[in-house]
């Protein structure tokens, strides 16, 4: 027995070791927030006073050492994001997740980011190149000098974090770019709809703006037949290629003048509606120096407050999500694949080499190609069998896209930004801004109030009948874009008479406008929604408007619950459904079961109407970025038997009966998932907001330890957003989950900024070791707020030069 109690005493005492090196370590991995440290870099002393909420003010007697600081706390507090952001733009995930990252490293190689940063970078005007160089020494200078243990991903890893450069900033900006325009997985999609449907049908899957009449184009069916592409494997460009244009990932912003507001000066809200994370996106900074007084919303990465105030005027975008994005189908010379055909005759393609580390594999070798139009984007191996066979491919699919011009104004005109003294300047300052294009609404002080929608928007000839619509022919030179609108024409305005403007990814100019910006533009229930309620009060308040922002009315629900009401079913549930259906007003709350009975049916509706013309594999896939809502209330309101029809049974189905088979589809899922209780039900029990963690929300053991969720209400159509997942996710096969939703929530006050509130999603810190890496999460899913401006130092940490 001796023995026995020797090895349990060994085993706990090994235990009682283990918890305290981990204490230790958990404590050494927190960076040092009091206090001073000598540092290479900034030109004198900088001040980083963090609040007990973990915001900084950085004060610094140059704006460059303000932001070398602003670089030093987003290595503290976010590296490991600083990481994941560096390895996404320069395509290298693969070298630290392994080979199930390769496929997307591919795609980002041949898509070309990290070249054309590089670019860039080299043409950045002496203030950015200034910025950015200072941003990167205070990244770096944590790095070599402060950085007592790493973050607990690079443990877990096995990596250690690499210096930052002037192009990961580069490449990161355009990342963002990416993640909000995806029209070019829209003109994939309409190329592979072509092989089965005509072009009138797809715009009925794929409907106008409503209002609108569809972009009138070439029989584009006819041209690929005629082409003889083969889009069965087409669709791998959107499983390679990160995430873009999903639906839901938008945003809303408004602005009041004072006329309307009780304190005489306008008023402001903006909460961007981007791809939940853990950590945030976001990172709340404060920035003082000579000539500098800004705090908002900046992004690890980028050395400028993105969205914000400072003493004279406060900002807040929303997505535009212009067409800026062209793909074109580039033919091969038979005799030579070196070449391609341009409307001058053959031209030899640009060449790349790219070699890809992989973790445990041997490295891979990867040519890639550019045409006249951009990077080869089907050398990525995303597109093989869409444009002929993979050994010997009579076609090559490139990409023309404004993000990767070389032209660095984005950061340009962020910075200009955050110095603005008034609307007028800050509009005269969106001019240089490149991608991605925003709506940004503004208020000064003076009580002038506006928006511009900034961005590059390409100018496409007259006499391209396609209009960007789908790939193109490369070879004909109609398509190639023929310029650029003016920066000063994009839509805009100052002061209106009816006293406020807001925009949420609506369509944002008239008929009258004369140029095209885009024919996507989101459903406008958000902002109709908006409207209502900002016209139901004489005077608004930051109360009123934070009420605005929690507001979970589903517009979009509202127009199909008479369809869901008429639904039979002969299911033991659908009496009890029923009766949650009866008193139900589109009030998407947590709480309710109706909520969840009518997206499960909405859902089950969609699959049943569309899958037999679509294809359920391609369904199936595209449903994770667009959820073919307004092709369904179409469908349903011209109760359409071309679509409800299941061409795949003999019977003819109505629209009627496919209402009344979702519904019974959609509680026995129900009924599986939740129990056969229906007053139990919560629509906040599936439709979790959840932050993923990269990489270890895949990771079954860790990811409660760095993921965060949190129950919410709303859906994809509510002013108070939060994306509903139409596709099981694909690690937990969880139904509903709302992974895009707002990112960031501000309202901003111009007569007494000290009342200005913020707040994102996760917390502060990146470390989960650190009581602020979930702080946020509960205020932020009951819409509550931090003080942007007027919270107490805590703990203060100087930055000494050497």
């Amino acid at each position: 027995m001796k023995w026995l109690k020797r090895s349990v005493f060994m085993l706990a005492a090994l235990l009682v070791l283990l918890g305290a090196a981990l204490w230790l370590y958990s404590r050494m991995s927190l960076p040092l927030t009091d206090g001073s440290i000598v540092v290479a870099g900034p030109h004198a002393p900088v001040r980083i006073e963090r609040d007990a909420l973990g915001v900084p003010t950085i004060k610094a007697t140059s704006i460059d050492d303000a932001v070398f600081g602003l670089g030093f706390a987003h290595a503290q507090d976010r590296l490991w994001q600083l990481e994941t952001h560096k390895r996404i733009g320069s395509g290298r995930l693969a070298q630290a997740f392994g080979e199930p990252a390769l496929e997307n490293d591919k795609f980002l190689r041949a898509l070309g980011v990290k070249r054309a940063a590089a670019r860039q970078w080299a043409l950045a005007s002496p203030e950015v190149r200034a910025a950015v160089l200072a941003y990167t020494a205070g990244i770096n200078a944590f790095l070599s000098g402060a950085m007592t243990a790493r973050p607990p991903e690079f443990v877990l890893l096995g990596l250690t974090p690499e210096p930052w450069t002037p192009e990961d900033t580069m490449a990161w900006a355009a990342m963002m770019a990416w993640d909000l325009g995806g029209n070019w997985s829209t003109e994939l999609l309409r190329m592979r709809l072509a092989l089965k449907l005509p072009v009138a049908r797809i715009n009925e899957l794929i409907p106008p703006y409503p209002g609108e009449l569809p972009l009138q184009t070439a029989d584009y069916a006819a041209l690929f037949r005629g082409l003889r592409l083969d889009g069965r494997l087409g669709t791998q460009a959107l499983l390679a290629a990160p995430p873009s244009g999903v639906e839901g990932a938008g945003s809303n912003n408004w602005v009041v003048h004072g006329a309307l507001t009780d304190t005489g000066k306008p008023l402001l809200a903006n909460d961007p509606h981007l791809k939940l994370s853990s950590p945030a996106l976001w990172y709340f900074a404060r920035l003082e120096a000579p000539g500098l007084k800004v705090a908002g919303a900046t992004m690890p990465g980028l050395p400028v407050v993105v969205l914000g105030q400072n003493e004279h005027i406060a900002w807040g975008f929303t997505n535009t999500a212009p067409d800026v994005q062209d793909l074109y189908i580039e033919r091969i010379k038979p005799d030579d694949p070196g070449q391609y055909q341009t409307p001058d005759g053959w031209a030899p393609f640009e060449t790349f080499s790219e070699t890809i580390q992989v973790k445990g594999k041997p490295d891979v070798v990867l040519p890639v190609r550019a045409t006249r139009h951009g990077p080869v984007i089907s050398d990525g191996g995303t597109i093989a069998g869409l444009t002929g066979p993979a050994d010997k491919p009579s076609y090559a699919l490139a990409m023309r896209w404004t993000a990767l011009d070389p032209d660095p104004g984005t950061l340009e005109a962020g910075l200009a930004f955050s110095r603005a003294t008034s609307v007028a300047e800050f509009i005269a300052a969106s001019a240089r801004y490149l991608a991605p294009m925003q709506n940004m609404v503004v208020a000064d002080r003076e009580g002038r109030i506006g928006m511009v929608s900034a961005g590059k928007v390409p100018v496409r000839k007259a006499e391209n009948d396609l209009k960007g619509q789908v790939p193109s022919p490369g070879w004909e030179a109609r398509y190639d874009w023929a310029g650029f609108v003016d920066p000063s024409q994009t839509p805009r305005e100052t002061d209106p008479q009816r006293g406020w403007i807001a925009t949420a990814n609506q369509c944002i100019h008239g008929p009258e406008y004369p140029h095209y910006i885009t024919s996507e533009w989101a459903v406008p229930y958000r902002m109709q929604r908006i409207e209502q309620l900002l016209a139901a009060r004489p005077k608004h308040t930051l109360e009123s408007l934070r009420d605005i922002q929690a507001d979970v009315l589903s517009l979009g629900t509202v127009r199909l619950l008479p369809f869901i009401r008429k639904a039979q079913s002969s299911h033991p549930l659908a009496a009890a459904a029923q009766r949650q259906l009866a008193d139900f007003d589109g009030t998407m709350a947590a709480d309710r079961a109706a909520p969840l009975i009518f997206w499960a049916w909405a859902r089950q509706l969609t699959l049943g109407v569309l899958a037999d013309e679509i294809g359920q594999p391609l369904l199936d896939r595209t449903l994770g970025a667009r959820g073919f809502r307004d092709a369904i209330e179409g469908v349903l309101e011209r109760d359409d038997t071309f679509w409800c029809d299941d061409k795949t049974t003999p019977a003819g189905e109505t629209c009627a009966r496919q209402a009344d088979a979702a519904f019974s589809r959609a509680l026995d899922e129900l009924q599986k998932a939740h129990g056969p209780d229906v007053s139990a039900w919560q629509w906040g029990n599936a439709h979790q907001a959840r932050s993923e963690h990269r990489p270890f929300s895949r990771v079954k053991a860790l990811a409660p330890w760095f993921e965060l969720r949190a129950p919410v209400g709303g859906d994809t159509y509510t002013v108070n957003s939060s994306r509903v997942a139409m596709r099981p996710d694909a690690a937990t096969g969880e139904m509903y989950l709302n992974e895009h939703g707002p990112s960031l929530r501000a309202l901003y006050d111009l007569a007494d900024p000290t009342k200005s509130r913020v707040m994102h999603s996760s917390g502060q810190s990146g470390n989960v070791f650190s009581p602020l890496y979930r702080s946020f999460v509960k205020r932020w899913a009951a819409v509550q707020y931090v003080p942007l401006w007027s919270a107490p130092t805590e703990q203060t940490l100087v930055l000494t030069p050497k």
